[in-house]
């Protein structure tokens, strides 16, 4: 809270009657609402910036010469759980790519272990250097249809609506339930009418999308084509153009961004894993991508701030401006946004601000309740006379997935891959010591010619999903990752070939974000080596198991049609 004594100092080094904590002398500041470029002081006491388009003096002077400042990046929707990486070390990564505040909904955390994982996630934004801020989650279990660690009622989420970090409602994906009125979806939307509801609901359009909208869902981040975004921004719903490690729909939703939209469009990354994150960046490359595909520049800034900003809620910041937060970014080019330089909350990213955070303890140690399987446990029986099977169709940058079939030879071990048409198996094994269930079925198109890939992280509920051509290397992978307490593996012809642990509920790990991308190098590169097609196969694996995006999807109850809302048969 700002104190009398705070305010008036603010006002007199506005008026250059006192003397600023920190100026930015000579840096071309960027008007994300004009489009005008200025060069000028910038004036910041405590957190917050007091003086611009004139001169200044300050306790601390950073030199902005042939530099521009632009409002600090939003990422308006992530999951910090899909970093593979805690809060922490999140903040650490991300910061310095101009990221200043990251809106994030700790569905993954929530869904293995429910409120303890929520409290975590706060407990850890009270102490990050990027603004953390927390939209509750609203779907714990996504679904109905699979086996998650927890559940959480509007009872349980009541509690952390005051806290001060807490913004809204996060992504309402389950829109069938919307759409029907289910008595537990609609306590949570009424709890939520006086502020904000975030969406998520690909590909609903027509009178179906206007009967979701009208429980007061106010943005989508799922629109995959141009022409479903402007229905939807026809409807009032703001657009978060999304860029993560897997859904890839900046290309195709690059066009809706202009001079008429950009204060109803943001970006966001949903998941984003830190090798990604050091190969290409984080909104700095989704920002420098949306500029090389012509959209006009100041309005690109506007939507990773400014407009960000007011889509949330979040009045203090978005602006380069007397009165606002000091979130700024400092460029070398505005065409390329290459970051140079950070503010938060007025003070300069160091290494030192990093380690004076208060440690958190970890939790969600012991969330692996898995029993061993083995090779028998991926036998898929065929049904008398049956060779003709439903198949996953995946493809890359991808998570909707698609319904295909195959026809695959019988055994006395039941239906078998068909590795010349790459049709391989694929199964979801409960991992929350509620019943052991194992969902088994195929999936083509990661290539793999031998091996397995196994991960714990499986959206929604986050049980064990693994794809393989190989019984006994799924056998291997999947009891390696019991062994860790959770993450990723390989197995090929027997051995281990690369792993990652993430036991923080076994979707995170505790090691720096520099070990967790060599991790993932090896990881990715022991993938390709089994024949793997897929850029980013672990995540892909992943979302395998995700009931809630079109078309097929795989739990540990089973094949499941999402189209229908129901299993295939």
């Amino acid at each position: 809270m700002t104190t009398s004594a705070a305010l008036t100092r603010m006002i007199m080094a506005g008026q250059g009657k006192a003397e600023a904590d920190l100026v930015i002398k000579n840096v071309r500041l960027l008007d994300v609402i004009t489009g005008a470029v200025t060069t000028t002081d910038i004036a910041i006491v405590d957190d917050r910036i007091v003086g611009t388009h004139a001169e200044y003096h300050g306790k601390v002077t950073i030199d902005g010469a042939g530099r521009f400042a632009v409002p600090g990046f939003i990422d308006t929707h992530l999951h910090i759980e899909s970093s593979l990486v805690t809060p922490y070390e999140f903040d650490r990564c991300v910061l310095p790519h101009g990221v200043t505040t990251a809106i994030c909904d700790p569905h993954e955390i929530a869904n293995v272990l429910g409120a303890e994982g929520i409290r975590y996630f706060l407990d850890c934004a009270e102490q990050t250097v990027m603004d953390v801020r927390v939209n509750l989650s609203s779907c714990v279990p996504a679904t109905a249809f699979e086996t998650s660690g927890a559940a959480l009622e509007i009872a349980d989420l009541e509690p952390f609506r005051a806290h001060p970090k807490v913004i809204g409602l996060a992504e309402m994906m389950n829109f069938p339930g919307v759409l029907s009125a289910d008595p537990g979806i609609i306590a949570k939307l009424v709890a939520f009418q006086d502020g904000h509801i975030d969406g998520h609901a690909p590909l609903l359009l027509g009178q179906a999308l206007n009967g979701y909208l009208a429980a007061a869902i106010r943005t989508d981040h799922e629109a995959t084509t141009a022409a479903e975004a402007r229905e939807k921004l026809a409807k009032g719903m703001a657009i978060l153009i999304r860029e993560g490690s897997v859904s890839k729909d900046l290309a195709a939703l690059a066009e809706i961004l202009d001079e008429n939209t950009s204060s109803f469009v943001a970006l966001c990354t949903d998941d984003r894993n830190p090798l990604d994150i050091a190969e290409e960046g984080h909104l700095d490359s989704s920002i420098r991508r949306l500029i090389a595909m012509g959209r006009p520049l100041h309005h690109v800034y506007r939507a990773a701030s400014h407009s960000a900003a007011r889509i949330f809620g979040l009045r203090d910041r978005g602006l380069v401006a007397p009165g606002w937060r000091a979130d700024i970014a400092l460029l070398d080019s505005l065409e390329d946004c290459r970051v140079s330089e950070v503010i938060a909350a007025g003070r300069l990213v160091r290494p030192e601000l990093f380690a004076a955070r208060l440690p958190v303890a970890p939790v969600g140690l012991s969330s692996m309740k898995a029993t061993p399987v083995t090779p028998e446990t991926f036998v898929t029986p065929a049904k008398p006379g049956q060779n003709r099977t439903t198949v996953i169709g995946v493809k890359p940058g991808l998570i909707l997935t698609f319904r295909e079939s195959a026809t695959l030879a019988v055994t006395e071990q039941g239906l078998q891959p068909d590795l010349a048409a790459d049709v391989i198996k694929v199964a979801v094994i409960e991992r929350h010591g509620r019943n052991g269930n194992v969902g088994r079925s195929f999936v083509t198109g990661f290539g793999l010619k031998r091996g397995a890939i196994a991960s714990s992280v499986g959206h929604d509920s986050h049980n064990i999903t693994v794809v393989g051509a190989s019984d006994d290397d799924m056998a291997l992978a999947v009891n390696r990752l019991i062994e860790l307490g959770g993450g990723f593996a390989v197995a090929e012809e027997g051995k281990i070939t690369a792993e990652l642990a993430l036991p923080l509920a076994g979707l995170m790990s505790l090691e720096p974000f520099e070990t967790v991308s060599h991790a993932l190098h090896l990881l990715r590169d022991a993938a390709k080596s089994l024949g793997c097609v897929l850029p980013e196969p672990f995540l892909q694996v992943a979302f395998l198991a995700l009931p809630v995006i079109p078309h097929l999807k795989m739990t540990d109850r089973g094949l499941f049609d999402v189209d229908k809302f129901d299993f295939v048969d």
